[in-house]
């Protein structure tokens, strides 16, 4: 049994294991050259979070899902490399938006060089996953372009907030699926369909992906309040700061809501002060910690772990399918 990749995964199969470690190497290549410019000052800020680690798990799911064909396609590595590119575009971007300080354990691009640099580094590793994509054909283009479009819709949706009348949990799990969901479900259909996988592979595959992206999140959601920054990476809480609704937080709205109970409602006006504070988002840290709303939304991240892992029953058995339901256990393992 040997440790691969995010959240300890166990590889069995010596074969897979090699396969998996030599493509997550390639991939750590690839981002190196692709985040290189003529330009220092660009290489340094476009590497500012590749050399900051992460947990690759984009890439690893390409790997994995190209063992349903085959696994030594040309195509598999520079379609991981795309997606990575992509997803850490999105973090440069994100980290202007929510004004976050810390990434990955290193202060934020936009707190060390502001956030002009940020947004364009942002835009030009998009513009680099977009010269590889180029040369893995229109279909690939076509695949990323839709999950792309889905992507910014996510985001645009969540900064909108829910319409009169909708849900919110409800508006807010589709957020995720566009925001988190669309990547991690390219990343699997990339590595099915670069390896020459059977069609209905490919889409199993994708709707895996589509699930187990949206588990990734809503296991962030808790982890931004259970959690200290030794293990998220970044600053606890930093979505409580910035008044965006996760998961634990609409839980609790909908509990007050409900129920009226005055310490939820307390807590819930608590949340709407200013929690630049330290002293109040410290407290309303603590209390979220302690509240049910938290444990109600383990229980929604074990849900979605558990549908993305029915999704894989069409597939033969094997090592990478033991595997990839492994990554489904290691994401509740995330939350708790």
């Amino acid at each position: 049994m040997t440790v691969v990749g995010p959240f300890g995964l166990s590889v069995r199969d010596q074969a897979l294991e090699a396969d998996v470690q030599a493509g997550l190497v390639a991939v750590e290549e690839g981002l190196l050259e692709a985040t290189k410019s003529e330009v220092p000052f660009i290489t340094e800020a476009a590497q500012h979070l590749v050399r900051a680690g992460g947990k690759r798990f984009r890439p690893l799911l390409v790997m994995l899902a190209s063992q349903f064909g085959d696994p030594y396609a040309p195509g598999i590595v520079p379609s991981a490399v795309v997606v990575e590119l992509t997803h850490l575009a999105t973090l440069y971007h994100d980290d202007v938006m929510d004004e976050a300080a810390v990434r990955r354990g290193v202060p934020s691009a936009n707190t060390r060089w502001g956030n002009s640099v940020a947004v364009l580094t942002g835009d030009f590793l998009f513009a680099r996953a977009s010269q590889i994509l180029a040369d893995l054909g229109p279909e690939a283009v076509r695949v990323q372009a839709l999950a792309f479009e889905r992507l910014v819709t996510g985001q645009i949706l969540e900064t909108a907030g829910p319409q009169d009348g909708r849900d919110p949990v409800d508006h807010y799990l589709d957020v995720l699926g566009g925001k988190t969901g669309s990547l991690v479900a390219v990343s699997c259909r990339f590595g099915a369909m670069m390896s020459g996988a059977d069609e209905t592979v490919v889409d199993v595959l994708t709707q895996y992906g589509e699930r187990l992206g949206v588990a990734f999140q809503l296991a962030d959601d808790v982890l931004d309040i259970a959690s200290d920054s030794r293990e998220s990476g970044k600053t606890p809480g930093t979505d409580l700061r910035e008044g965006i609704p996760t998961l634990p937080v609409l839980r609790l709205r909908e509990r007050a809501a409900r129920l009226g109970l005055a310490e939820d409602i307390a807590l819930c006006e608590l949340l709407d002060s200013d929690l630049s504070d330290d002293a109040r988002h410290a407290e309303a840290l603590r209390l979220l910690r302690a509240h049910p709303a938290l444990e109600q939304a383990r229980r929604d991240t074990v849900r979605y772990a558990k549908d993305a892992r029915a999704a894989l029953a069409p597939l033969r058995e094997c090592e990478a399918k033991a595997a990839l339901v492994e990554l489904c256990d290691a994401v509740v393992h995330r939350a708790g």
